[in-house]
């Protein structure tokens, strides 16, 4: 997913495309509007901040950047990491749910899940392995690597791209995530969260890989 910044050479919050409450399957409009407006905006806030004066990074798409974060300043390179860690995998994280979500995945993607693992049940066992086995905050991650459909996990905001993948499925395990509605049970809320991803844009990000 490309992320660019805007004309003044700035990262913006995206538009979130549905209510707070569109997810209440899954997640309460509390924590949506807490998650979206506070932390968010908060790491888009940190990014540009840490960006500004930065010549060499001015209009570089994010994705790019966190791909290769040795061409970033030593001096800002853990804040970009982290804040613009945060802003690329909460605005992946956004697309990928959706009201109406839930299911099994659709298009090619659903055929590459199939041969991968197995069958969609087996990557579902391994995603949410991936999820509840991340130890303090983090995300689950389904990418493509050298063509291969593969299940990780990062901690803090990190994500795939730093590690040569491309993200197509994020699940945010940190506890603001969770939190309000599901206490301590990460196990819950990972199930119920399964309701509500959109299969439509994940399989678009599949089949175009950008």
């Amino acid at each position: 997913m490309r992320i660019s910044p805007n004309s003044n050479s700035q990262f913006e919050l995206p538009k979130l495309g549905y209510g707070y409450d569109a997810l209440e399957a899954a997640i309460d409009a509390p924590t949506m509007e807490i998650h979206y407006t506070k932390h968010h905006q908060g790491y888009v806030d940190k990014l540009n901040a840490a960006l500004e004066g930065q010549t060499s990074l001015v209009g570089r798409p994010l994705d790019d950047i966190l791909g290769d974060l040795e061409s970033v300043p030593e001096e800002i390179r853990s804040s970009v990491r982290n804040n613009g860690g945060g802003h690329y995998n909460h605005s992946l994280f956004w697309q990928i749910m959706g009201p109406g979500g839930g299911g099994e995945p659709v298009g090619q993607l659903a055929g590459a899940i199939t041969q991968a693992f197995g069958s969609f049940d087996s990557f579902r066992r391994q995603f949410t392995a991936a999820a509840l086995t991340r130890f303090g905050s983090g995300w689950a991650w389904l990418s493509v690597n050298n063509g291969k459909l593969v299940v990780s996990s990062t901690p803090n905001q990190d994500n795939p791209l730093m590690e040569g993948a491309f993200p197509i499925l994020g699940l945010d395990v940190w506890e603001h995530a969770y939190y309000l509605r599901y206490q301590n049970k990460r196990p819950e809320y990972v199930e119920q969260w399964w309701s509500v991803v959109n299969w439509e844009y994940v399989n678009k990000l599949f089949t175009t890989n950008e």
